[in-house]
């Protein structure tokens, strides 16, 4: 792993290309509804015991790392989207999206929403979950 010397974010290659961000994770949510807020601290609960899980600041977006990033989250107006990858695609009603990821050509990116606390269920942790796996090989 290395970590960029300015944001403090760490990656798989050394010098690998990214925007360094000098925001704080209070920042990112800045103007964001609670319950986008709230959402975001299930997430957070959700995977606490996952070990390693590094969870650092990017531009507008939350980044969950463990060998590398298997989780991006975004609060946006009304919503929180939480995207992981995976190795395969993945068909199931409880993702908002599931589609080819468009920077890397051997990954797929998957995609669930969350309108607010307590709309995050034991299946999506699991499906989280396999991001996390992936992530970690």
């Amino acid at each position: 792993m290395w970590t960029c010397p300015k944001c403090q974010r760490p990656f798989r290659r050394p010098d690998q290309w990214h925007i360094c961000s000098e925001k704080t994770i209070d920042e990112i949510f800045a103007g964001k509804p609670d319950e986008v807020v709230m959402a975001f601290d299930d997430v957070l609960l959700a995977t606490a015991d996952w070990e390693p899980n590094l969870i650092t600041p990017a531009r507008r977006a939350i980044m969950f790392t463990n060998k590398r990033a298997w989780m991006v989250v975004r609060p946006m107006t009304k919503v929180l989207e939480l995207s992981f990858f995976t190795q395969e695609v993945i068909h199931s009603p409880l993702l908002h999206r599931s589609a080819p990821d468009s920077m890397g050509k051997t990954k797929f990116r998957h995609s669930i929403r969350l309108g607010g606390p307590g709309e995050l269920t034991t299946e999506q942790i699991d499906l989280l979950r396999l991001g996390y796996d992936y992530g970690n090989r």
